[in-house]
């Protein structure tokens, strides 16, 4: 599929608590997904960029030492190799995510 609209979008179960729809290209990724409330990622990091763009609800994210609470149209970029997580609170947030492809 080359078009969404994320209103009408259907995700679909990807792991616990994380529902998820995704278009993999050569060298993108892009995903829309909804986290439960009360979630968290303690932290990772990987070899590629990546960035979002939050489209309902609100988040913690830490991106290396910054902390940030985000909610409705705020957007996070995440350089290469740096440390990040994030934690949800008591609703589900839906984030549009982009990244590089492993190299």
């Amino acid at each position: 599929m080359v078009f969404w609209n994320l209103g009408a979008l259907q995700l679909e179960k990807f792991r616990p608590g994380i529902l998820s729809k995704a278009e993999i290209g050569n060298n993108l990724t892009m995903v829309c997904m909804e986290i439960e409330a009360e979630k968290e990622d303690a932290g990772h990091r990987h070899t590629f960029d990546q960035c979002g763009i939050i489209l309902d609800g609100k988040i913690e994210m830490y991106i290396g030492e910054e902390r940030k609470i985000l909610t409705s149209d705020e957007a996070y970029f995440i350089p290469s190799g740096v440390k990040h997580g994030w934690k949800t609170f008591d609703i589900p947030v839906k984030i549009l995510d982009i990244s590089g492809k492993e190299s």
